[in-house]
């Protein structure tokens, strides 16, 4: 009896060391490569933690996934909610895996403003294709950053490519909110539309037209077929007062149903005949170029935010003055001063 409680505590250690073993830089980089999803969701919250700790070890992994990463496409898809965002990305990415892609889905949840916590949903609805073997389907918090799309998602994006996923699409809240940070690190822009629901001048009022490159009638099924192609019509028309974008490209309306997989199909295509184009032209590797130049200004944005705000002197003296500005005993623009003031002889 005594020697199986000795073997029981043995094992129950192995397994507590187990859990407790945190992976290398290394072992995560080979698991990436491998094609390890786990490594990957564990390299991933990596490049998500807040801690200052863990930077340094993201950093790495990055730079070692950057020199190793293969090709891909990389799509943003955007609507109001209850557009049927996952409904449609899971289609699509169910033909996509049909025709001998791998897909990586970036499904950026909202997140509470009272408790931070995220709501991270997107996975238990798209329950098929992160079943998959060649589909990797990660929720992430949007936290505070603008668009929904959360801070790390560029990083997240370089990490699926080192994974050798074909296609990565980022699926973003769309809450109002300017969707300018997704537009900033894809390929493809996409923003799904509803008919008959007020939403198109909804879209029109939000300029996110301008940003779009393909625009989609979603939930084009049953009784809504007639309305889809109505409003169809009058995104064609809203476009004619838009210019063409940068490579000459002007964006398209089509019509789809997510749910009876109708017109996903012709989606692809549009896609493809974008891509196609950009890539001939040579207009893709120059987005791309520009998109790390965006990335590394803003990069260089956050870290001085980081250095400011957790500077200790900063903290407390950022209490003092925060009250006198609330008690309209100084303006925001000196007391703003001050502190700069004082990071700057640091």
């Amino acid at each position: 009896m005594a020697k199986r409680k000795n073997i029981d505590a043995r094992n129950s250690s192995k397994v507590q060391d187990k859990r407790k073993h945190v992976p290398t830089e290394q072992e995560l980089f080979n698991g990436i490569k491998s094609g390890n999803k786990a490594r990957l969701g564990q390299a991933i919250t990596l490049i998500e933690s807040a801690r200052p700790t863990d930077a340094q070890k993201a950093h790495q992994l990055v730079e070692r996934c950057l020199s190793q990463k293969s090709p891909s496409v990389r799509i943003g898809i955007t609507g109001v909610p209850g557009v049927g965002k996952s409904t449609f990305v899971e289609t699509l990415g169910k033909q996509l895996i049909a025709i001998g892609k791998k897909v990586a889905v970036l499904a950026v949840d909202p997140t509470s403003s009272k408790n931070r916590g995220s709501i991270l949903g997107d996975k238990t609805r798209m329950t098929e294709l992160s079943r998959d073997p060649n589909a990797f389907v990660r929720p992430s918090p949007s936290g505070k950053s603008l668009g929904g799309v959360a801070q790390k998602t560029r990083e997240t994006i370089i990490l699926c490519e080192a994974a050798a996923y074909d296609v990565v699409l980022v699926e973003t809240v769309g809450v109002g909110q300017s969707e300018t940070a997704v537009h900033g690190m894809v390929d493809f822009f996409l923003l799904l539309k509803l008919s008959g629901a007020g939403d198109e001048l909804q879209g029109i009022k939000r300029g996110i037209i301008e940003m779009a490159d393909a625009i989609v009638i979603n939930k084009a099924d049953g009784d809504n077929i007639k309305r889809a192609k109505l409003a169809e019509v009058d995104f064609k028309r809203a476009l004619q007062l838009y210019p063409p974008k940068e490579n000459g490209w002007l964006p398209v309306v089509r019509s789809c149903s997510a749910i009876e997989n109708t017109g996903i199909k012709e989606v692809w295509e549009v896609i493809e005949t974008y891509l196609n184009d950009a890539i001939d032209a040579g207009y893709l590797d120059q987005k791309r170029r520009n998109q790390n130049k965006y990335w590394l200004l803003q990069t260089i944005e956050e870290r001085l935010k980081i250095d400011f705000f957790y500077h200790q002197e900063i903290k407390a003296q950022l209490e003092i003055v925060t009250e006198k500005v609330m008690r309209n005993e100084t303006s925001p623009f000196r007391a703003a001063e001050e502190l700069l003031q004082l990071w700057r002889g640091h």
